[in-house]
Protein backbone atom coordinates (compact mmCIF):
# COMPACT_ATOMS: atom_id res chain seq x y z
CA UNK A 1 0.00 0.00 0.00
CA UNK A 2 2.80 2.75 0.65
CA UNK A 3 4.35 1.99 -2.73
CA UNK A 4 0.84 2.33 -4.01
CA UNK A 5 0.95 5.91 -2.25
CA UNK A 6 4.57 6.84 -3.27
CA UNK A 7 3.78 5.86 -6.95
CA UNK A 8 0.78 7.99 -6.53
CA UNK A 9 2.37 10.92 -5.16
CA UNK A 10 5.16 10.92 -7.78
CA UNK A 11 2.92 10.85 -10.06
CA UNK A 12 0.81 13.58 -8.86
CA UNK A 13 4.27 15.58 -8.53
CA UNK A 14 4.70 15.64 -12.45
CA UNK A 15 1.15 16.54 -12.75
CA UNK A 16 1.60 19.85 -10.82
CA UNK A 17 5.18 20.87 -12.41
CA UNK A 18 3.30 20.02 -16.25
CA UNK A 19 0.28 22.31 -14.60
CA UNK A 20 2.44 25.29 -13.96
CA UNK A 21 5.06 24.80 -17.40
CA UNK A 22 2.78 23.64 -19.54
CA UNK A 23 0.42 26.35 -18.48
CA UNK A 24 2.99 28.97 -18.46
CA UNK A 25 3.71 27.72 -22.29
CA UNK A 26 0.48 27.93 -22.87
CA UNK A 27 -0.49 31.70 -21.38
CA UNK A 28 2.37 32.90 -23.86
CA UNK A 29 1.04 31.14 -26.74
CA UNK A 30 -2.20 32.36 -26.16
CA UNK A 31 -1.14 35.89 -25.76
CA UNK A 32 0.44 35.97 -29.33
CA UNK A 33 -2.63 33.81 -30.83
CA UNK A 34 -5.30 35.88 -29.22
CA UNK A 35 -7.14 33.15 -27.47
CA UNK A 36 -9.06 34.32 -24.45
CA UNK A 37 -9.28 31.39 -22.30
CA UNK A 38 -5.72 32.24 -21.31
CA UNK A 39 -7.72 35.09 -18.72
CA UNK A 40 -9.77 32.99 -17.00
CA UNK A 41 -9.42 34.06 -13.41
CA UNK A 42 -9.50 30.04 -11.93
CA UNK A 43 -6.59 29.14 -14.28
CA UNK A 44 -4.56 32.02 -13.69
CA UNK A 45 -4.77 32.26 -10.08
CA UNK A 46 -4.51 28.43 -9.31
CA UNK A 47 -1.35 28.69 -11.81
CA UNK A 48 0.18 31.41 -9.82
CA UNK A 49 -0.49 29.80 -6.63
CA UNK A 50 1.10 27.01 -7.62
CA UNK A 51 4.26 28.35 -8.53
CA UNK A 52 4.17 30.64 -5.71
CA UNK A 53 4.39 27.02 -3.36
CA UNK A 54 7.48 26.46 -5.39
CA UNK A 55 9.12 29.90 -5.30
CA UNK A 56 8.35 30.23 -1.42
CA UNK A 57 9.84 26.70 -1.09
CA UNK A 58 12.82 27.55 -3.07
CA UNK A 59 13.30 31.02 -1.17
CA UNK A 60 13.53 29.59 1.82
CA UNK A 61 15.79 26.32 0.94
CA UNK A 62 12.50 23.62 1.57
CA UNK A 63 12.33 20.51 0.17
CA UNK A 64 8.88 19.78 -1.61
CA UNK A 65 6.61 17.73 0.93
CA UNK A 66 6.14 15.71 -2.20
CA UNK A 67 9.38 14.96 -2.85
CA UNK A 68 9.36 13.65 1.32
CA UNK A 69 6.28 12.01 1.24
CA UNK A 70 7.14 9.73 -1.80
CA UNK A 71 10.60 8.86 -0.22
CA UNK A 72 9.63 8.18 3.25
CA UNK A 73 6.64 6.26 2.01
CA UNK A 74 9.36 4.14 -0.19
CA UNK A 75 11.77 3.90 2.46
CA UNK A 76 8.69 2.60 4.74
CA UNK A 77 7.79 -0.14 2.58
CA UNK A 78 11.41 -1.02 2.26
CA UNK A 79 12.09 -0.40 -1.34
CA UNK A 80 15.15 0.97 -2.49
CA UNK A 81 15.56 3.11 -6.13
CA UNK A 82 15.87 0.34 -8.34
CA UNK A 83 13.15 -1.85 -7.03
CA UNK A 84 10.55 1.17 -8.14
CA UNK A 85 7.96 0.63 -10.47
CA UNK A 86 8.11 1.17 -14.52
CA UNK A 87 5.75 4.40 -13.92
CA UNK A 88 7.25 5.71 -11.02
CA UNK A 89 10.79 5.45 -12.53
CA UNK A 90 9.59 6.87 -16.09
CA UNK A 91 7.90 9.74 -13.49
CA UNK A 92 10.87 10.22 -11.61
CA UNK A 93 13.42 10.74 -14.43
CA UNK A 94 11.27 13.32 -15.99
CA UNK A 95 11.01 15.17 -12.17
CA UNK A 96 14.63 15.11 -10.85
CA UNK A 97 17.78 15.55 -12.69
CA UNK A 98 21.26 15.68 -10.89
CA UNK A 99 21.61 19.61 -10.86
CA UNK A 100 22.76 21.68 -7.50
CA UNK A 101 19.77 22.09 -5.47
CA UNK A 102 20.70 25.90 -5.16
CA UNK A 103 21.10 25.94 -9.20
CA UNK A 104 17.55 24.39 -9.69
CA UNK A 105 16.39 26.90 -6.32
CA UNK A 106 17.41 30.20 -8.73
CA UNK A 107 15.51 28.31 -11.34
CA UNK A 108 12.39 28.11 -9.86
CA UNK A 109 12.61 31.88 -8.94
CA UNK A 110 13.70 33.31 -12.20
CA UNK A 111 10.66 30.84 -13.44
CA UNK A 112 8.08 32.40 -10.69
CA UNK A 113 9.37 35.73 -11.96
CA UNK A 114 8.04 35.09 -15.47
CA UNK A 115 4.86 34.06 -14.24
CA UNK A 116 4.41 36.62 -12.58
CA UNK A 117 5.61 39.47 -15.10
CA UNK A 118 2.68 37.18 -17.55
CA UNK A 119 0.33 37.97 -14.93
CA UNK A 120 0.54 41.37 -14.07
CA UNK A 121 1.05 42.33 -17.85
CA UNK A 122 -2.00 39.65 -19.01
CA UNK A 123 -4.09 39.74 -16.22
CA UNK A 124 -7.17 37.37 -15.80
CA UNK A 125 -10.23 39.37 -16.70
CA UNK A 126 -12.69 39.02 -14.05
CA UNK A 127 -16.85 39.06 -15.15
CA UNK A 128 -18.32 42.44 -14.94
CA UNK A 129 -22.21 42.21 -13.50
CA UNK A 130 -24.60 43.92 -15.77
CA UNK A 131 -26.95 46.58 -13.83
CA UNK A 132 -30.02 46.81 -15.04
CA UNK A 133 -30.69 50.52 -16.93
Amino acid sequence: MRVLLADIIVTFHLAYVSYVVVGQVLICLGALARWKWIRNPWFRLTHIAAIGVVVVEAAFGWVCPLTVWERDLRISAGQSPEDISFVARIVQYLLYYDIPQAQLNKAYIVFGGLVLLTFLFLPPRLRRTRTAS
